[in-house]
């Protein structure tokens, strides 16, 4: 446990500031620390007594906190109280949109999930259907969690995300059923929707809670059925002045006999790297890609299509092509090779741009060729780049999109119901 918080608020703060400022900070030790005993909150804010013994009374009051157990057995009287978070004071919601399908989660507002399912939309699907059947899945799971609205949800599509305006567009390519989707779930009351583009929430998730928790800047490269990379600097996710940074597919690579237009990323990276051109590749190797090769126990849990509607994994070709090369082993080196040369390709162009020190391969290749591919990546880069580049392997797995989504949701939620009611904008007249 981290004893090193220091005072909450300096002097000058007026009473009721001071008293936002301190009740967020005690939510947020109570949100990363688990319970804590006023004792305890008083060391690691290094509040008053008094202080803290208002502000657990004031939060009390608010709904989000209560006693959950106390301290040690021997210790008994209000001293010993063990104050938690009310966990089911809001509800949020994750998507994760596929271009066939579209994955569900409710989670409680210390991000744990409850709920989860996978709804197929099978190609030709109406919008309008496949929307309905998205909205479905999420009120059954709502239900399941025993929640009647989600304070905010946080759904990853592809595309680009206009940051004027939060909204999904900019792209030919995006599924018109994503856009509908979308739109339905605004519909609920007194409901926040954020849109975050796909691979930004896998970075969120890889920043957090895998390959990239002690690193403030780096790059993920989302290999998968198509190409991508999210770019966070200084702690910060970049999303550039149309929310195009990271579109990778487009950029013009040597290798490809073409060059991207406005509407097709054909001749970019996207044609070094997507799916489609690593299975050509596994092809000229004599590797076959056997989907089913995929779907072993646990798939459909690594893959987040567990649930109601969601028994079986999805299968991912390329992906299969890369886990059989590395269980050919010596046989299939020549293959491996000249994927991770094609990889470093785009490695060092986004290194040559930002510099970001750590690479982080991701999506269904990344997650494939692991610590294996990285390491081929690493040796290829350090031959066509002076830049000194760690290239990790990411370790969130199939789920990082909606990890992502669910973190980005409770930190919407979190900061929301954080701020004291007082302390919050007055509503527009009308």
């Amino acid at each position: 446990m981290n004893r090193t918080r220091g005072p909450a608020v300096g002097r000058t703060a007026s009473p009721s500031t001071a008293r936002a400022i301190n009740d967020r900070l005690a939510l947020r030790l109570l949100v990363s620390e688990g319970p804590l005993t006023a004792g305890q909150l008083k060391a690691l804010t290094g509040l008053s007594r008094p202080t803290v013994a208002d502000l657990v009374e004031r939060l009390q009051e608010a709904g989000l906190l209560a006693v959950v157990g106390e301290s040690g057995a021997q210790r008994r009287g209000p001293n010993a109280r063990l104050y938690g978070i009310v966990a089911n004071r809001a509800h949020t919601a994750a998507l994760d949109l596929r271009p066939h399908s579209a994955t569900v989660a409710v989670a409680d507002l210390l991000g744990r999930v409850l709920a989860e399912q996978t709804v197929p939309v099978p190609p030709g699907t109406e919008p309008a259907q496949a929307a309905e059947a998205g909205l479905a899945a999420l009120e059954k799971c709502l239900v399941r969690a025993d929640a009647d609205r989600p304070h905010t949800v946080a759904v990853g599509a592809p595309g680009l995300i206009d940051p004027a305006t939060g909204r999904l567009g900019g792209t030919d390519w995006v599924p018109a059923w994503h856009t509908a989707l979308i739109g339905a779930v605004g519909g609920f009351r007194d409901t926040s929707v954020l849109v975050e583009n796909e691979v930004n929430l896998a970075a969120l998730a890889e920043q957090r809670a895998g390959a990239a928790r002690d690193r403030d800047t780096f790059v993920l490269l989302w290999l998968g059925h198509g190409t991508g990379a999210a770019v966070v600097l200084d702690g910060r996710l970049r999303r550039g002045a149309s929310g195009g940074t990271g579109e990778i597919g487009f950029l013009p690579v040597p290798g490809t006999g073409a060059l991207p237009t406005a509407s097709s990323c054909d001749g970019g990276f996207h044609s070094l790297a997507g799916s489609a051109a690593i299975l050509g590749l596994a092809a000229e190797h004599g590797i076959a890609a056997d989907p089913d090769a995929v779907a072993g126990p646990g798939a459909a849990e690594e893959y987040g299509a567990g649930g109601e509607g969601g028994d079986a994994a999805p299968a991912h070709p390329a992906e299969a092509a890369v886990r059989a090369a590395l269980a050919a082993g010596p046989a299939a080196a020549g293959f491996l090779d000249e994927l991770a040369a094609r990889i470093a390709v785009g490695v060092a162009a986004v290194s040559a741009v930002l510099d970001p020190g750590c690479v982080v391969l991701g999506g269904e290749t990344g997650r494939a060729g692991g610590d294996v591919l990285a390491t081929r990546v690493a040796g290829h880069l350090a031959r066509i780049s002076p830049l000194r580049t760690e290239v990790r392997a990411g370790t969130v797995g199939g789920r990082a999109v909606l990890c992502g989504a669910v973190l980005a949701a409770t930190d919407a939620a979190q900061r929301d119901l954080f701020v004291p009611a007082d302390r919050k904008p007055a509503a527009a007249p009308g």
